[in-house]
């Protein structure tokens, strides 16, 4: 008997441990495919971010190519953090959250809009102000809906 509550003991600790586990993974998610963010605004191109550089603002952890870049984003993150979450721009337009693609993208007005891929980016180009103004309408709709309700 004292066998098998040792052994029902240790698994409940195991259950209990690896539970805690998971819930701390869905809070340490790697924003913009860890791009730095900042880069986007001072570059041709985004830069990868590493983990020596990382800030995290609502449980999504990003990473910055350097100390510099990752203390402007923490001046202001606002500034930097991707339009709509980091889901597609053209997509919540339409009302449906996709991954943006973090080498998808076009900063507008000093605000970063990610795109599922050059194809979807190409149909949101053709009316940026136009997709722009719908996603802004309809992103506070949708925010809160996970990707497979919508």
């Amino acid at each position: 008997m004292r066998f098998w509550t040792t052994v029902t003991t240790a698994l409940m600790l195991v259950m209990a441990s690896t539970s805690a586990a998971l819930a701390s993974v869905e809070h340490s998610l790697t924003g913009a495919g860890g791009y730095d963010l900042v880069s986007y605004h001072n570059g041709e191109k985004p830069l990868p971010g590493n983990g020596n550089h990382v800030s995290e603002v609502d449980g999504v952890v990003y990473l910055f190519a350097n100390a510099a870049n990752k203390k402007k984003f923490e001046r202001n993150p606002q500034k930097y953090l991707p339009a709509y979450g980091g889901y597609c721009a053209y997509g919540v337009a339409v009302g449906k959250k996709f991954v943006g693609d973090p080498n998808v993208w076009e900063v507008v007005d000093g605000r970063l809009y990610l795109n599922l891929d050059n194809k979807i980016k190409g149909i949101w180009a053709k009316d940026v102000s136009g997709n722009i103004e719908k996603a802004d309408e309809t992103w506070p709709k949708i925010r809160a809906t996970h990707a497979s309700k919508l």
